[in-house]
């Protein structure tokens, strides 16, 4: 039987120090919704899908200084 691969699950210390941000940012984007980076919840605990801190960072690529 095969077992779909479960994503991988980012600390919110692990995103920060990849982002070069402090956790605490993290905390503050999450409370006031500031950039759309989603995270699960599991009980107290804040994780970040490994996809979706890529995918975040694709959506805030720029490819000229327009923006």
């Amino acid at each position: 039987m095969h077992k779909p691969e479960l994503p991988r699950l980012l600390s919110t210390e692990e995103v920060a120090g990849f982002l070069g941000i402090a956790p605490h940012t993290l905390a503050v984007w999450r409370s006031d919704g500031r950039y759309e980076l989603p995270f699960v919840k599991i009980g107290r605990a804040v994780r970040y899908r490994l996809e979706d801190v890529y995918t975040y960072l694709e959506r805030r690529t720029r490819r000229d200084s327009a923006s």
